[in-house]
């Protein structure tokens, strides 16, 4: 059973727990068919942030324990909005990582992503899975609760 399943089990009111089902089997029945992203998450230290694992997963992706082996990389720390990260991550990149070659570093927003709250973590799910598949998947949040970084 997936991280997000478990957590949508424990949803007491039936429709809303279809329906965050719902949501969750459209994104896994896509990313089936896709290969897998390598994904770091890294704070503002960039230190390794494990603790969105079971999503990540959920959504398709691979977490990596090195930035420089990812295609992925996704900036986050509670606390930090999007505004403060912007102003500190063009320190944190190393040119020679695959995401900053090829313009795939995104900022985070959504400190609510490793809640227990069954909504809010579809939310950070389709959030992922826009970050991950680019052009695939569209819900609609990227300015809101993350964005792209360019890094070029």
């Amino acid at each position: 059973m997936s991280f997000l399943n478990a957590v949508i089990n424990k949803v007491e009111d039936g429709a809303l727990r279809e329906r965050l089902q719902e949501r969750v089997d459209l994104v896994q029945h896509k990313i089936k068919f896709m290969d897998k992203v390598a994904v770091a998450c890294l704070d503002t230290g960039n230190v390794l942030v494990k603790d969105l694992e079971g999503l990540i997963n959920d959504a398709g992706g691979v977490l990596q324990d090195d930035a420089a082996t990812a295609r992925v990389v996704i900036y986050y720390e509670n606390g930090s909005s999007m505004l403060q990260l912007m102003g500190l991550v063009p320190a944190l990149l190393d040119a020679a990582w695959p995401s900053v070659e090829y313009s795939r570093v995104y900022l985070w927003d959504d400190q609510a992503a490793v809640a227990g709250n069954a909504a809010i973590a579809v939310d950070a799910l389709e959030d992922l899975a826009e970050m991950l598949y680019p052009g695939y998947f569209v819900f609609g949040n990227e300015g809101k609760t993350w964005i792209s970084f360019k890094t070029k």
